[in-house]
């Protein structure tokens, strides 16, 4: 199965051993054949927040980050034309940029996200929690 991970189940992951995951998406992660992405616009939205102290890392968001996606062998999705003007035409449902292009991208490559955000599960995308 292929998931796309929000920002914050990414971090939860990493940083509590997934216990502030569902008991469903820990068990997704943890399955060897779950092929876990991580949109590139995730990992700005990480980088961004770090910048600005919003978000403390043990590292540079560019050699944390990296690291941590080698560790898990979690994927990259890179941010396409195709998902960046889906995105763009979203409802307002969600204001926050990030995840407008996280449904996208989810929407487009047919694949659940997993996240704790109420406000994703609005749009028309599989949500796991």
């Amino acid at each position: 199965m292929r998931v796309l991970l929000d920002a914050h189940a990414l971090l939860w992951w990493a940083t509590t051993r997934g216990s502030r995951l569902s008991e469903r998406a820990r068990e997704l992660l943890a399955d060897g054949s779950t092929d876990a992405l991580v949109g590139a616009g995730a990992l700005y939205e990480i980088s961004i927040k770090a910048q600005v102290g919003r978000l403390e890392l043990p590292a540079s968001a560019d050699v944390y980050l990296p690291r941590l996606l080698r560790r898990f062998a979690f994927g990259v999705l890179p941010v396409g034309e195709d998902h960046a003007l889906r995105a763009g035409t979203l409802p307002m449902i969600h204001r926050d940029p990030w995840d407008r292009l996280l449904v996208a991208q989810a929407q487009i490559e047919g694949i659940p996200i997993v996240t704790a955000d109420p406000a994703i599960s609005q749009y028309d995308v599989e949500t796991i929690w």
